[in-house]
């Protein structure tokens, strides 16, 4: 699954895009310095996610939108279109030309 699927993921299952969740966590005191058990317990007990799916926002609330480009436009399972994530929803995600 690629990161951005996990995102996509996260915002089937929550009804919130990653943006949202980015905004939720901060008014919770959840912040690049919080440790990524407590956006675990966060995401299980609001929004019964799973530790991966949490990883993944983590990854995203320590580090922002960035992500490496060792996956970007390779073939394998974890493939990724951009090196950067989409926040703003699946149905804001500009289509690739």
């Amino acid at each position: 699954m690629s990161f951005q699927a996990y995102l996509d993921t996260i915002e089937d299952k929550t009804g919130h895009t990653p943006r949202e969740l980015l905004a939720i966590a901060e008014a919770k005191g959840i912040t690049a310095g919080s440790k990524a058990g407590d956006v675990v317990t966060w995401l299980a007990d609001d929004y019964g996610l799973g530790r991966g799916h949490s990883m993944a926002l983590w990854h995203v609330i320590k580090n922002g939108p960035q992500i490496s480009s060792k996956h970007v436009d390779t073939t394998g399972t974890h493939r990724d279109a951009s090196d950067t994530l989409w926040l703003d929803g699946k149905a804001t995600r500009p289509t690739p030309a």
